[in-house]
């Protein structure tokens, strides 16, 4: 079983951080209609129904099943509908197929997070949690916390590709702040540690705190903005070979990718659509939902390059050490991209990086079921740093380690460039 650090955190303190993370699940999901939580468009987005059951699924399955004793299970056959990919656990509902399932119904799945919140609301009131047990619902709420992100990932493909273009929430009024120019900071050559290290919550493919070499190097202290990624489209970047790497090239001709996803240009303006609805594009605004292979694309024709993540998270640590009050996360309630005062290391977008998803020196994934969630996806995928606009403050760290493959751009992905001296 899964046992991280000691959190030192009490029964009081957990039971609300439980009830606090399910709330803003749901919270999440009010501004829906009921036949929004159905449709899955595209394999990876999950019908939105999915996640509030997965998520659900999650605490059934490694905490209630195995530590209360004479536990009934909501349902026999939710341990094969809302696995996602555990496959110690038993069969998993393939995930292409998740939008075929009408059945189980929303009021279902609505009854089925009922039921499992007032049992774990239950254990959490006992004083005979373990620590290990502790720990794996603390697991679980941050794993909850992803999902909250996935959900309105999901919640802007399912909407933003309806003709409608339906708002997800109205905007709110944002003041608007003076174009920040964009400087470079500069890091000195050495031996830096990165990795997590200390108490408190982290993923297994956080650890273990290590050294790395990096050489003299400079990184933008602003985001790429949509006016610098539109002279790139309009200089041809997406019509030009030698930008890209031989892969990108390939996807950008067999999918006709011309622009950022949910991008469009009508009488010679571009707009975009956003969880306000369909806006003009804000040129000043940083970038969003673009690829690794556009990011890379993107530096390579400005003449710089994509960090690594070693050096981000150097980056970070010397010049934004801790998250201010200035972030655009999710407790923010933008729920798009805005411009911010800070290096933006944290939040609005995450961050493409030069490196690919592999373990750090030393590592080796938990013994038991939980070992499958993290360590089996490294291959294949390419890191993001710093969290997005949909991510829960306290979720994000600098150690954090998000990974996707190269091609995928529904998420909230953003570029910030760097560069040799």
């Amino acid at each position: 079983m899964l046992v991280l650090e000691s959190i030192p955190i009490k029964e009081t303190d957990l039971r609300r951080l439980y009830k606090d993370t399910r709330e803003q699940t749901q919270a999440l999901a009010t501004p829906l209609e009921i036949e929004d939580f159905v449709v899955q468009p595209v394999k990876d987005v999950s019908p939105l129904k999915w996640h509030l059951a997965h998520t659900t699924w999650f605490f059934e399955t490694f905490v209630l099943n195995p530590y209360v004793s004479n536990y009934t299970v909501f349902h026999p056959k939710y341990s094969e509908l809302f696995n996602s990919y555990y496959l110690a656990t038993g069969n998993c509902w393939s995930r292409e197929n998740r939008g075929q399932l009408t059945r189980p119904t929303v009021k279902e799945i609505v009854g089925y997070r009922e039921y499992i919140d007032n049992r774990m609301v239950d254990f959490l009131s006992s004083n005979n949690i373990s620590e290990e047990i502790r720990q794996l619902i603390i697991l679980g709420i941050n794993h909850e916390q992803q999902h909250q992100e996935l959900f309105l990932y999901d919640v802007k493909r399912i909407l933003g590709n309806n003709p409608l273009y339906p708002e997800y929430v109205a905007p709110q009024f944002t003041s608007n702040k003076p174009n920040r120019k964009t400087n470079w900071l500069s890091l000195e050559e050495g031996i830096y540690e990165i990795g997590f290290h200390g108490a408190g919550f982290h993923f297994d493919n956080e650890k273990s705190k290590h050294k790395v070499f990096i050489h003299d190097y400079q990184i933008a202290s602003q985001l790429v903005t949509n006016e610098e990624f539109i002279d790139f489209i309009e200089s041809g970047g997406y019509k030009k070979f030698n930008h890209w790497l031989s892969e990108g090239w390939d996807w950008v001709n067999e999918n006709q990718i011309q622009a950022p996803e949910y991008w469009k240009k009508e009488d010679g303006k571009w707009w975009h659509y956003t969880l306000n609805g369909l806006e003009l594009v804000k040129g000043e605004d940083p970038l969003c939902h673009v690829s690794f292979y556009e990011a890379d694309a993107f530096a390579r024709w400005r003449g710089y390059r994509l960090p690594t993540e070693q050096e981000w998270e150097v980056a970070c640590n010397t010049f934004s050490p801790s998250i201010s009050e200035k972030e655009n996360i999710l407790e923010t309630k933008n729920y798009k991209v805005v411009q911010t005062e800070t290096h933006d290391f944290f939040g609005n977008v995450w961050e493409w990086t030069a490196s690919s998803y592999t373990p750090y020196p030393f590592y080796q994934p938990p013994a038991g079921t939980l070992g499958e969630y993290n360590g089996k996806f490294m291959v294949n995928q390419m890191v993001l740093r710093g969290g997005s606009f949909g991510t829960p403050k306290n979720h994000i760290r600098s150690t954090y380690r998000n990974f996707y493959h190269p091609y995928l751009r529904w998420m909230f992905s953003g570029i910030r460039l760097a560069k040799h001296i």
